[in-house]
């Protein structure tokens, strides 16, 4: 007998123990690939983000400075890396149960994303406890959520400003990171970089992907509708350098690339 798809992924996401949110996002996974779950089903959830009490969370102006060449910089900046992960679970979590009425692979896709980013946080987080720190130990901010609850009423302006900006940020900022912590001397921290950043090209480019999507079946112009969305939502254009291959790889266009840059 199959079970909600939204229960299963609402019981996930309301979990505030670290280990036991990663557990059922695994199980949501390992269900969904066994067909064990309903994603038809009409049953209303309550849907509540669940985190740890720690980190601290503060705005982005009060996250001090994160200097690599210490082993304490190195932490900080890893955490603020771990952190983002930690809300990526969340927030895959969140477009799959919040959107309802989706097609199939719109589920399929962000339920994967969700793993994906656990096993990341995953990484992180072992890399955290080799510099004798954990999730948890410094303080950390919510832009991405933040951004989620705006664009909770819309899957259209959510693909758009969730995956398609915020997320892709992280592609611009992944090269320049990996930098510092090499010239830091960790390596083993940036390989760590480097597989995240091979996933999260394709994660943007799902919500490309979703993104144009929705245009195509509300009859917008996807490029436009962007830049229409960046400004009525106050949300921060994308700033030079980007990673231009990396966002192209993810399904921005040259020209879309050029424009956001001039306009921004």
């Amino acid at each position: 007998m199959t079970q909600s798809l939204f229960g299963a992924l609402a019981t996930a996401l309301a979990a505030t123990e670290i280990g036991q949110k990663i557990a059922l996002t695994a199980a949501v996974e390992s269900d969904w690939r066994a067909s064990e779950l309903d994603w038809q089903d009409a049953a209303p959830v309550n849907l509540i983000c669940g985190r740890p009490v720690k980190p601290e969370l503060v705005s982005p102006r009060q996250v001090p400075q994160r200097n690599a060449k210490s082993p304490e910089g190195r932490a900080r900046l890893l955490h603020a890396i771990a952190h983002i992960e930690f809300s990526a679970i969340n927030l895959a979590l969140d477009h799959a149960a919040r959107f309802r009425g989706m097609p199939r692979p719109f589920y399929a896709d962000w339920i994967g994303v969700a793993a994906d980013e656990a096993r990341h946080f995953t990484l992180l987080r072992q890399r955290l406890q080799t510099l004798g720190h954990d999730y948890g130990d410094f303080p950390a901010h919510a832009g991405l959520w933040e951004m989620a609850e705006k664009t909770a009423n819309d899957v259209l302006a959510r693909m758009a400003l969730v995956p398609r900006l915020l997320e892709a940020r992280g592609l611009d900022a992944t090269p320049p990171i990996r930098k510092r912590l090499v010239n830091a001397g960790d390596v083993e921290s940036a390989h760590v970089l480097d597989v995240i950043l091979g996933d999260e090209i394709g994660h943007v480019g799902l919500g490309d992907k979703w993104f144009r999507y929705f245009c195509a079946e509300r009859g917008l112009e996807s490029e436009a509708t962007y830049r229409r969305l960046l400004n009525e939502f106050d949300a921060p254009w994308p700033q030079a350098p980007l990673n231009e291959a990396a966002r192209l790889a993810a399904g921005f266009t040259a020209d879309e690339l050029a424009t956001l840059t001039r306009s921004a």
